[in-house]
């Protein structure tokens, strides 16, 4: 177990340029990096998205969150790999309060529109 009892949300912006097997390389990174002086969590990939603002002159994005315990000396090192990493456009370290509901699940398929009701004829 980790000698951090908080628990942080990195999230994750990667350039959808980059092929997938580079991004999944970044991601695992990350993770094997948690798993050696942390306690990994949780991962949710949700997938190319569009941003509200241009980041790093790009209209989209592949977001992936990571749930994580971890000692601050952890948190460094995630903030210096992932500051010199090419593929990364943006990155955010965030400690949770004690009763934080769980993450949305935002994949594509979780989001899925339902379909309408058929209408009932009046007789």
């Amino acid at each position: 177990m980790a000698s951090g009892t908080h628990i942080y949300d990195l999230t994750l912006l990667l350039d959808p340029a980059v092929e997938a097997e580079r991004r999944e390389q970044i991601v695992a990174d990350v993770a094997d990096l948690i798993d050696r002086t942390g306690e990994f969590i949780g991962r949710h990939d949700w997938g190319t998205r569009q941003t509200t603002y241009e980041v790093r002159k790009h209209p989209e994005a592949d977001y992936h969150l990571i749930q994580f315990r971890g000692p601050s000396s952890l948190l460094e090192q995630l903030d210096h790999n992932l500051k010199i990493t090419d593929g990364v456009l943006r990155f955010r370290i965030i400690k949770l309060r004690p009763g934080t509901p769980e993450p949305p699940d935002l994949r594509p398929s979780a989001t899925a529109v339902v379909p309408e009701p058929e209408p009932v004829e009046a007789q």
